[in-house]
């Protein structure tokens, strides 16, 4: 009995010597917000989320898919000139006054800065003519980006009827949105001059994203309060090569919610050689000195992925080729995915040349056996 306290009391000792050279996974975080969703943009895992598949109300980030649509649309550079119309909406606003002349690019960033009403319903007006026929816009692209569960009614984020999304949908749309380089760049930006074209004029308008100054990783995105949607937040971040797109709708701390958020993500995060394990594989060669050629990858691809992602190899290669084959020549590629999403593609090259095998045949036999190749068949 004492020798198996004993042996009990070392294997104890041992099992928590190796625990603490165990890295340890992050302990989730406690969050305000009663809707959260911490998103991979490259591999498409949720790293974190709490009621993220709910639909309620999204406020002013609402205006993220608006500036998209606007950014997209290929007319930025096209003057708009502001009417009533397009003013006559409540709530935040970026001073626009009927009348005024700005491109569709100007209006589209002092929006995204001043969370303006009237810029939304100018871009709204002036793209789909009324808000109906915009609204069926930013529906279809929705559609598109795989946003199932979201249906948008106002340009703006207003409170309407029907208009209302998931924390995972608008981790999707800014996911979506930061990878048009004009949206990322107006979004992560603290502060921007906008050209008024008539009256000619300069306005700053300052970011209402306050997490820029709070989160050194913040890139954008978007803020939005109503006081039936309650705090709204879209922000993404970036570290060491990975990403993250964190959400949360109806938050009274959210600032202190996304730096928690995304300082668990980031701490699952870690970077991986993808091509570090791969095997070389062989092409068979028609008419070659070789029958088959080996094949490897011509470079090294790497990511940031969350820890035990399962990454896929797919390889695209043709089922035979014809010599010669010179040495380094692209005979196909390798795909890496994680979750449906590719994350590299890489180049497969032939290892070796192979030459085109000599033919040996004397003149005689090659006209023999062009001339009466039943003979030659025997």
């Amino acid at each position: 009995m004492r020798l198996l306290k004993r042996l009990m009391a070392v294997g104890l000792t041992a099992l928590l010597a190796l625990l603490s050279v165990l890295p340890a996974s992050a302990a989730e975080p406690e969050v305000s917000a009663y809707a959260a969703v911490l998103y991979d943009p490259h591999s498409g895992a949720v790293l974190y989320e709490k009621n993220g598949y709910e639909v309620l109300p999204m406020a002013s980030t609402t205006k993220i898919m608006t500036a998209l649509l606007a950014f997209e649309s290929g007319r930025s550079a096209e003057p708009v000139e502001i009417t009533q119309e397009m003013v006559a909406v409540e709530g935040s606003s970026m001073g626009l006054k009927a009348g005024d002349v700005l491109t569709l690019s100007s209006i589209a960033e002092g929006m995204m800065m001043a969370s303006g009403n009237d810029g939304a319903n100018a871009i709204a007006l002036f793209l789909g003519g009324d808000a109906e026929s915009f609204a069926a816009l930013m529906n279809d692209r929705a559609a598109e980006i795989g946003m199932e569960q979201t249906h948008f009614v106002t340009p703006s984020g207003l409170d309407a009827e029907g208009h209302g999304s998931t924390a995972y949908d608008m981790a999707l749309l800014g996911a979506e949105a930061m990878r048009r380089p004009e949206f990322a760049e107006t979004v992560g930006t603290e502060a921007l001059q906008v050209e008024f074209l008539s009256p000619e004029k300069t306005v700053r308008y300052e970011n209402h994203n306050r997490l820029l100054q709070l989160y050194a990783d913040c890139t954008g995105i978007k803020t939005g309060f109503t006081k039936k949607a309650g705090r709204c937040l879209v922000s993404a971040a970036e570290r060491d090569g990975a990403a993250l797109v964190c959400v949360t709708l109806n938050a009274p701390d959210d600032w202190n919610d996304h730096i928690a958020l995304f300082e668990y993500g980031f701490a699952q995060m870690e970077p991986r050689v993808l091509t570090a394990d791969f095997a070389p594989c062989a092409v068979p060669v028609v008419g070659g000195t070789a029958q088959v050629v080996p094949c490897t990858v011509q470079l090294e691809a790497a990511a940031s992925l969350y820890r035990n992602a399962a990454v896929t190899e797919e390889l695209y290669l043709p089922r035979f080729i014809y010599a010669p084959v010179a040495a380094g020549e692209v005979l196909g590629f390798v795909r890496y995915v994680v979750n449906g999403k590719t994350l590299a593609e890489v180049p497969l090259t032939a290892v070796v040349s192979v030459p085109v095998q000599p033919d040996t045949r004397s003149d005689f036999q090659k006209w023999a056996e062009r001339y009466f190749p039943h003979l030659a068949e025997r």
